[in-house]
C-alpha cells in the first residue's frame, strides 16, 4: 500500500521531532567537542526537513487528484519482494558478520550488493559502496570516536 506523501511526510515529521525532544537529555562529554546527541539529532533533524518536503509534495500531489493511499504496482511483483528481502537480509547479516570479519569487509560489499538490488549498474555500485563506506569509516570512527568492528583486521587498526 503507497501512503500519500503528506501522511508518510507528516510521520516523518513526527518521528524527527520526538528523537529531536529527546536528544537535549543527553549527558555532555567533558572534554569533547561533539556530544553523543550528535549523530542522532542530525539524522532526526533530516527526517523532519525530509517529512516537511514530503508533505509538501504530498499536498501538491493530493490537490492534483491524487489519492491518500494506493496500492502500490510493485504489490505483485517477486522482483520487488526479494528486493525488499535482500535489504533486511543485509541488514541482519551485517548484525552477525560486522564483529567476526569487520566493518571496513562488510560494509562495502552490503552497500554494493543492496546497491545492485536497487537497480544501480555494477560499476557505479562498485564506486558508492567503496566511497560510501570509507565516508562511514571516516566519520564515525574518526570524527565521532565511535569503535567499529575490525574483525579479521583488528592487527591493522589504526
Amino acid at each position: 500500500m503507497k501512503i500519500n506523501d503528506a501522511v508518510f511526510g507528516a510521520l516523518l515529521v513526527i518521528l524527527g521531532g520526538t528523537v529531536l525532544w529527546h536528544v537535549q537529555a543527553f549527558p555532555k562529554i567533558p572534554g569533547q567537542q561533539v556530544g553523543p546527541a550528535l549523530f542522532p539529532g542530525l539524522i532526526s533533524a533530516g527526517l523532519v526537513v525530509a517529512g516537511a518536503l514530503l508533505c509538501v509534495s504530498g499536498l501538491r500531489a493530493r490537490r492534483a487528484g491524487g489519492a491518500w493511499f494506493t496500492v502500490a504496482d510493485w504489490m505483485g511483483s517477486r522482483g520487488h519482494f526479494a528486493a525488499v528481502a535482500a535489504i533486511l537480509l543485509g541488514g541482519v547479516a551485517y548484525v552477525y558478520l560486522a564483529e567476526p570479519v569487520g566493518f571496513v569487509l562488510v560494509a562495502p560489499v552490503l552497500l554494493f550488493i543492496w546497491m545492485l538490488v536497487l537497480g544501480v549498474k555494477a560499476p557505479r555500485a562498485a564506486l558508492i559502496a567503496v566511497l560510501g563506506t570509507l565516508a562511514i569509516w571516516y566519520v564515525f570512527y574518526k570524527l565521532l570516536r565511535v569503535p567499529l568492528p575490525w574483525g579479521v583486521l583488528k592487527n591493522y587498526a589504526f
